[in-house]
């Protein structure tokens, strides 16, 4: 075991270098100040200031508490097996960040090496028959390539079928999605500014 940023982790999972600079990319997308984050955290401005320059480390806990304010998977501040001369540059397919997903079939994974750039790229895999059962909206723009499998999106209740190869565009309209087959269907996301 080895101990990083004040908390005991496996020798193979360490916190993200831009872990700061993601907590605050977050914080912003999710429309809070740093007062807002860090009264729902029990802590002060100053400290979460320090975290976010990366000049003080959260706890594992303190980690846990932010990921859960800002509806993210912890396993998402936290990577893999990565060399230390590709940190932040190369993103390996086996060390990819795992988002998590709030919605059931819904499997994500950062393929941006951070969230310091105006955008993220996210890889989504949709299950067989999986679908966001409300429709929902974000303030972000969004390109989305169907790699593999068929997609149903529905763009502000106009309904597209669209197959590998295809691609859609969210401009902050309120979007519902199925995937209505038996096969998985992979979905490479630009997301502006970034949201997880």
């Amino acid at each position: 075991m080895e101990k990083i940023h004040g908390a005991i982790m496996p020798d193979d999972r360490i916190t993200v270098p831009s872990l700061g600079a993601d907590v605050r990319a977050i914080r912003k997308a999710r429309k809070m100040t740093l007062v807002d984050l860090s009264d729902a955290l029990g802590r002060s401005v100053g400290w979460l200031s320090q975290v976010e320059r990366d000049m003080s480390y959260p706890s594992i806990a303190d980690l846990n508490r932010i990921a859960s304010i800002l509806d993210v998977s912890v396993s998402s501040f936290l990577q893999v097996g990565v060399a230390p001369d590709e940190a932040g540059v190369v993103v390996r397919a086996h060390a990819r960040r795992p988002i998590g997903s709030r919605t059931a079939g819904l499997t994500e994974a950062l393929l941006s090496p951070d969230l310091t750039d105006d955008f993220e790229v996210i890889h989504s895999t949709f299950a067989p028959h999986s679908h966001l059962t409300e429709p929902l909206s974000r303030p972000t723009q969004e390109v989305c390539y169907i790699v593999s499998g068929q997609f149903e999106v529905a763009l502000d209740g106009t309904h597209f079928l669209l197959e590998a190869g295809d691609s859609f565009r969210l401009r902050g309209e309120q979007f519902q999605w199925w995937n209505r087959h038996d096969t998985p269907c992979e979905i490479i996301w630009v997301i502006s500014p970034p949201i997880y």
